[in-house]
């Protein structure tokens, strides 16, 4: 295994526990009510439109929250990840839920191994995924790769412009440090903590991401065969993304509180296979 896999791995396996525990996740929401959806779920919902009995997969689905939520909708799933311990949190919950979604575990990369190709009508690719592939355009072709002829990637993500702001400054100007564009080197980081709510202590703190230009994601799907059939971005997103910045609105996303027209957080990608 790759340096940097091994690394995010076991930043995942011992986080995914404490996620699932967290007030973030609702995981007791998602058993009590039979028609709670993720909050990015929610969120992504009018822009995803009627997707009942489609074929559909997650990449880099975690704990299987939006996962779940997209099988609600009516959307026959199967969730990928590389985490055998977000998995087992997926499964736990589809379980206690009697939600029929198969959990498959792989790398991005290698995912062609164990699913067929062509048999996707949607990919599903949520907040926070692409940070953790080096190469936008090897993830580019398997999302073609799986996808039949026709079918759709519905791509909601961090904007690369939020990953550059590596800092704030007491006067509220935004400090652009880190990479727009992807590089080879990733950025590597060390964080004891996680983004959610929890008492857990961690050891495995050291992560390896990597930025990529919405020009580059753009190109690298067309070059895969893939045609832009709607882009937008957003000024908010769901999580607090720049600490003592932001204000939450009622549906858990967080925007500047001041002036958030200056930073696009968010944006939502989707893009059809070619014949």
């Amino acid at each position: 295994m790759d340096d940097y896999l091994a690394a995010n791995l076991a930043n995942w396996d011992e986080r995914a526990p404490a996620h699932a525990a967290s007030p973030e996740y609702a995981i007791e929401s998602f058993v009590s009510d039979p028609a709670f959806l993720s909050g990015v779920v929610r969120f992504d919902r009018p822009a995803l439109g009627d997707i009942a009995g489609l074929r559909g997969v997650h990449l880099q689905c975690h704990i299987g929250t939006d996962t779940i939520s997209l099988a609600r909708l009516g959307a026959a799933m199967t969730g990928v990840d590389f985490s055998p311990a977000a998995l087992a949190q997926a499964r736990r919950l589809a379980g206690r839920t009697g939600a029929d979604v198969a959990f498959v575990e792989s790398e991005v990369y290698d995912v062609l191994d164990v699913l067929p190709a062509g048999s996707f009508d949607l990919l599903y690719t949520g907040i926070g995924a692409l940070c953790w592939l080096p190469d936008i355009r090897r993830w580019a072709q398997v999302v073609a790769t799986l996808l039949r002829p026709g079918g759709r990637l519905f791509l909601r993500e961090g904007h690369p412009m939020l990953w550059a702001i590596a800092d704030t400054r007491a006067d509220g100007l935004l400090v652009v440090d880190a990479p727009y564009f992807e590089r080879p080197e990733p950025n590597s980081s060390w964080d004891g903590g996680t983004y959610v709510t929890t008492d857990a202590q961690f050891a495995h703190n050291l992560t390896h991401e990597w930025s990529h230009g919405i020009g580059e994601t753009i190109t690298a799907l067309a070059e895969a065969g893939m045609t832009l059939a709607a882009f937008a971005e957003h000024d908010s997103a769901p999580w607090e993304a720049l600490p003592g910045q932001m204000t939450c609105d009622d549906l858990g996303e967080w925007r500047l509180s001041d002036r958030p027209w200056r930073l696009p957080c968010t944006y939502t990608l989707q893009a059809v296979r070619g014949s």
